[in-house]
């Protein structure tokens, strides 16, 4: 099978990340609703465990919608993507050790290595708009973090509207992309 193949198909099957996007903007949403009327422990505890998720709620979305669940055994991007998962997960001690010195820099760290786990994708969808998606966040996290250092909510605002705002438009403006 050929990459451009391959790359077709995992547009395909995971509708260009629109799925997976919108429910990892919804969490993030979510979490910082709670972050900004509740508490930051509630805001923390639910992007960290909701988080765990976003791959099977994709998937159970996907097949609500009468779509495979994801992508062939055996496919060739089946690797990439199992490893690509565990990009966040490993992050999680980065984005303690963050958080430890300045509760304030938890989304801005949580931004910085989502928009890293999203380099990738570039390469898995064979869509620029992920090069896009996660310069916006590491270059926002980076801003954020810098500039805002005393307010704990302006990062998950600015990514749960960015996520949200990525799973529209991929899935409505498909032309843009080379498939």
């Amino acid at each position: 099978m050929e990459i451009t193949s391959a790359q077709q198909d995992v547009r395909s099957t995971f509708m260009r990340g629109s799925i997976g996007q919108m429910i990892s903007g919804v969490i993030w949403l979510v979490s910082v609703v709670l972050g900004t009327w509740v508490s930051e422990r509630s805001a923390i505890l639910v992007l960290v465990l909701a988080g765990i998720f976003i791959f099977p709620l994709t998937q159970l979305t996907l097949r609500l919608l009468g779509r495979s669940g994801g992508l062939p055994k055996g496919h060739p991007m089946n690797q990439l993507a199992t490893q690509v998962a565990f990009i966040v997960p490993l992050g999680l001690p980065l984005i303690g050790a963050a958080s430890l010195y300045n509760i304030n820099w938890f989304y801005p760290a949580f931004m910085l290595v989502v928009g890293t786990h999203y380099m990738p994708f570039i390469f898995l969808y064979g869509m620029w708009e992920f090069a896009v998606l996660s310069a916006v966040l590491i270059g926002g996290s980076v801003a954020i973090g810098m500039s805002l250092p005393h307010n704990f909510v302006i990062g998950g605002w600015f990514t749960s509207l960015v996520l949200l705002l990525f799973a529209a438009l991929v899935q409505i403006t498909p032309k843009f992309s080379r498939g």
